[in-house]
């Protein structure tokens, strides 16, 4: 045990990188069998029927030919899907990526030591910044501790996109520039950013070689907030980030147009270690109930949140904390380990800081002030009123349901995600009436630069498990031999989508081939049943598990008629996310929750009543 201690300790971060192996493309045929089997619960035999000879005549013909083509990529790439994900994904997506694209979460800090009480921010804000800077710090140094299962090293480089990190607008696509650094790789900006009021500070973390200390920390967030409150609001720049893509371009270029010195502004927001934002607003919030803290998170103020920034910290008034951050660079699960390490940090503390109180002679924030004219203030008020406007139609509920969780479900010999993802398909079919297409995220961090691919739970055996439970004619021993039947199918495509072994990013990818060589979009895109299951980012479920931990968080649905659920699992509760657009006569966040909550219920009774 001694040994592997020293061994461990001895790990770093990103040392396993260059041994990771390359991500695998899946076998053509394997895939269109996979998909043919996603559609099934959403055709009816005719529709299901003509799908078939597509898929047929696809894998037969141009099929073959792009996947050769697809092999051929991969033979010169470590990870074939890495630049085209990041930019289909996300650099060529139009519509305003603060709302729809970014991800965001309440920090969980109220459930122990900081109830929400106002007038806490600053000092609040001052430690759980400084913990911020610890960890950034553990990364420079290489020491945050390589994610593992079992033995196997997964892949970091997420890691390195944390901090230092910022998407730029362009005018047809994005780009990413990232100016983060490892202590072995040399030099890291080290400067953090603070909104308040519409106006823009820069700090820098280090003095003198070290990291600045709360108590130095409070002393230039206090000077920021005094100054703020009593002097006029500023432009709120930030708030253009909040606006449709080309649009948000084309102010920055014009920005930059009127004074070279605005530039020099952006790009000190760009290489920001992050952005610390000041809210006024207080929201409420129980240890039960996170909705309303989540949907300020989400959708608050945009003059204080930038919103193509790798990471926002976001603190309101009454001591309350959150992040908000853009989903380019990395998924979720970075956010989840950073916002677990703080909370531990102000746990393991009792919420206070326990060193000395001494406040070095640091030299006062910067103003960072943008030169303004009529048109960008105009561009300004555009924005926000779009960002708004599209805010006032969403609905997000985020609540915990505390009669058992993981150590429950684990004892029935069910696995937690699983059984969350089964009871959200119910819930769905007893609201619609019908089957929901939905995407579930798993990771391929087993390969080297690996993000995603989508396991579809939607399956042939959770519709009939759904059906059973509406037919009152099934006997209890049936449902739940349905259910069984449901959990295995969905565990074997975590496991596929996991290794590598998915088709959706496989089937992005021949569809791109087919683009980047000038070829007609393949039938198989275009057939309906393609978009009704959830092809082409068209799912009507988006959801995610953001872990086994304390930690919340939520995206807006994908489609209009859709909703985004993510949710974390406990030992002793599940806490489940749900957002809807209000202005969909079909989605309720309020209802899917309630009906996801009696779905438990059922299960459980399910699997108590039949006798295992």
């Amino acid at each position: 045990m001694e040994n592997q201690l020293v061994k461990s300790a001895e790990e770093r971060t990103f040392q396993y990188q260059d041994s990771l192996p390359s991500l695998p493309v899946p076998s053509l045929e394997e895939s269109l069998k996979k998909y043919l089997e996603s559609v099934k619960p959403f055709a009816n035999e005719e529709e299901y029927k003509k799908t078939e000879e597509i898929v047929q005549k696809f894998q037969n013909g141009i099929g073959e030919k792009l996947h050769q083509k697809l092999l051929e990529r991969a033979k010169g790439k470590r990870n074939w899907l890495e630049e085209w994900w990041l930019n289909v994904a996300y650099l060529e997506v139009r519509i305003p990526s603060q709302l729809n694209v970014n991800f965001a979460g309440a920090a969980p800090h109220c459930e122990h030591y900081w109830p929400p009480k106002e007038g806490t921010e600053l000092e609040r804000g001052s430690i759980s910044l400084w913990h911020n800077l610890n960890y950034w710090q553990l990364l420079r140094k290489e020491k945050v501790p390589v994610h593992k299962v079992g033995t196997t090293p997964l892949d970091m480089n997420q890691f390195r996109m944390l901090f230092n990190t910022c998407k730029v607008p362009g005018i047809t696509r994005d780009s990413l520039i990232n100016y983060f650094k490892t202590e072995r790789e040399g030099h890291s900006p080290s400067h953090i950013v603070v909104l308040c009021r519409g106006r823009v500070f820069v700090l820098d973390a280090i003095h003198e070689g070290c990291l600045i200390t709360p108590p130095e920390i409070l002393r230039q967030l206090t000077y920021i907030h005094k100054k703020c409150h009593s002097e006029p609001d500023g432009p709120g720049i930030a708030a253009l980030t909040s606006e449709e893509r080309t649009r948000w371009a084309k102010a920055r270029e014009y920005l930059i147009s009127l004074d070279p010195e605005n530039l020099t502004i952006l790009e000190k927001i760009q290489s920001s270690l992050l952005v610390y934002s000041i809210e006024d607003d207080s929201p409420y919030i129980t240890p039960e109930d996170y909705s309303q803290v989540t949907e300020m998170i989400l959708i608050g103020d945009p003059t204080v949140r930038w919103g193509d920034k790798s990471y926002n910290l976001i603190s309101f008034s009454n001591g309350l904390f959150g992040c908000s951050c853009d989903h380019a660079p990395y998924d979720a699960m970075v956010m989840v380990n950073i916002s677990h390490y703080v909370d531990e940090k102000i746990l393991e503390n009792e919420g206070r800081w326990k060193g000395s109180e001494k406040v070095r002679d640091l030299p006062l924030p910067e103003e960072l002030i943008f030169t303004v004219d009529e048109k960008i203030l105009n561009d300004i008020s555009h924005a926000k009123a779009q960002y708004f406007k599209q805010a006032s139609d969403l609905q997000i509920v985020v609540r915990h349901f505390t009669s058992f969780g993981k150590e429950l479900t684990k004892k029935k010999r069910l696995h937690p995600d699983t059984f969350i993802q089964l009871a959200l398909q119910l819930a769905y079919y007893r609201l619609l009436g019908r089957p929901g297409c939905c995407y579930e995220t798993a990771m391929t961090r087993y390969f080297y630069h690996g993000r995603t691919e989508t396991v579809r739970s939607c399956t042939v055996e959770a519709v009939r498990w759904c059906q059973s439970m509406q037919d009152p004619s099934t006997s209890l021993l049936e449902r739940q031999r349905k259910m069984l039947e449901a959990f295995a199918k969905h565990n074997k495509m975590m496991q596929e989508c996991s290794t590598g072994k998915g088709f959706d990013r496989h089937l992005l990818g021949l569809l791109l081939i087919a683009k980047e060589e000038g070829l007609p979009v393949p039938e198989l895109f275009t057939d309906p049943l393609f978009s009704k299951s959830g092809g082409g980012g068209n799912f009507v479920l988006s959801t995610s598990l953001i872990g086994y931990l304390r930690i919340h968080g939520l995206v807006v649905p994908m489609v209009h008629n859709g909703w985004g659920f993510f949710y974390n699992i406990r030992d002793d509760r599940f806490v489940v996310a749900c957002s809807a657009w209000k202005s969909c006569p079909e989605t309720d966040a309020e209802k899917l929750v309630q009906l996801i909550f009696r779905a438990f219920h059922d299960m459980m009774q399910l699997m108590n009543s039949a006798h295992l």
